[in-house]
């Protein structure tokens, strides 16, 4: 099959053909249909995430299932199907307290004396959160994936598998948002405005959205922002102090950078929560004030939504499906595999929201 190849840290991301093995206990074997491209891929490119080289880039997917390995009993070929870097192994303290987003994937990759999943020239590939998407096919454990309505597009359906399930989830699940609450947003890219969408869902008296992008804050507007700020025009932090009169319930930021989840803690009330669900590098740090946590402020990280993404997934793509999520709008524009390359070295000036690869056939 032909895939998505990083060989070193800062290096072009290359389409090479690799050989993927067929599955064995527990794994299953999928025709990607979409991938979406994430700001966590372009850590790894960058050297700012940490991974082994090379590897396979990608996690937002989704497809069909081709074939099914022994003892796998949650998927059947012709399935629809999305992947998702939370996987599960279904036994450990946090999967069995319902926290499976947080568990720690024993068991869920091969062991050292099996034949790899992907290889190139008989050298094994690894594959980023397990999953590898920017492929023609993925070989992933069947807890990496749960099975989605065929009614659903599987373009759509590969955003649910990432910023979607992130962005609401922080909303839901680890912010709790209740009606009538104020949020600001700090970001609004794909997960940003995911977060806008879920602050909206969750009534929402007030949905800020900061962005120094106007067509994402646009956007933003569209999908439920009561009100943008631009932080280029003034201090954002001074912009929402004085918008809300003094602060607000929560915030939610979105880059993965210390300064805005500075920011996002400096725009809270008494009581306020500021949720960070950017993924920062492994180096950087954060420094708030200590005086104002007196005042019941709380800062606090969120992992993948907060939630185990198979009770998840399936609802939000309900709610896709019941007209009530716009998903279909943050598909800023889709592109081949062999794109994908240009599209990652770009990344970091591009005003898109989501930019998709769109596999042959789909």
């Amino acid at each position: 099959m032909r895939a998505a190849v990083l060989t070193e840290v800062d290096g072009p991301v290359r389409v090479e053909t690799v050989a993927i093995d067929s599955p064995g206990p527990r794994e299953v074997l999928i025709r990607t249909a979409a991938a979406g491209v994430c700001h966590s891929d372009i850590h790894v490119r960058s050297g700012s995430l940490p991974t082994p080289l090379p590897i396979l880039l990608g996690h937002e997917s989704a497809g069909t299932v081709e074939a099914v390995g022994c003892d796998v009993v949650s998927l059947r070929p012709g399935d629809h199907v999305v992947t998702c870097l939370s996987a599960f192994c279904g036994t450990c303290t946090f999967c069995l307290s319902g926290r499976s987003h947080l568990c720690y994937k024993q068991g869920l990759s091969r062991g050292p004396g099996d034949s790899a999943r992907v290889s190139r020239d008989g050298e094994p590939l690894a594959q980023f959160a397990g999953i590898g998407s920017f492929a023609e096919q993925l070989l992933v454990h069947e807890n990496a994936t749960v099975r989605v309505s065929p009614d659903l597009p599987l373009n759509v359906a590969a955003l649910l598998g990432c910023g979607v399930t992130t962005g609401l989830g922080a909303v839901f699940n680890s912010a709790r948002v209740r009606p009538g609450e104020r949020v600001v947003v700090i970001g609004c890219g794909g997960i940003g405005l995911n977060v806008v969408q879920g602050a909206h869902l969750a009534g929402a008296a007030m949905v800020i959205a900061v962005d120094p992008v106007a067509a994402k804050r646009d956007l933003a507007r569209q999908l439920g922002a009561t009100h943008v700020i631009d932080p280029v025009a003034g201090d954002p932090v001074a912009q929402v102090l004085e918008l809300t009169d003094g602060g607000v319930e929560h915030a939610i930021e979105a880059l993965g950078r210390p300064v805005t989840m500075g920011q996002a803690f400096g725009v809270l009330e008494r009581g306020g929560t500021a949720t960070i669900i950017g993924v920062a590098g492994a180096t950087e740090s954060l420094t708030v004030p200590a005086f104002p946590l007196m005042h019941d402020r709380r800062i606090q990280g969120s992992c993948m939504g907060g939630a185990p993404f198979r009770e998840a997934i399936p609802a939000y793509a309900d709610l896709y499906l019941q007209g009530r999520l716009q998903l279909d709008r943050l598909i800023s524009s889709t592109a081949s595999l062999d794109e994908v390359g240009d599209i990652i070295a770009d990344f970091g000036t591009t005003t898109a929201a989501r930019q998709v690869i769109v596999f042959d056939g789909n």
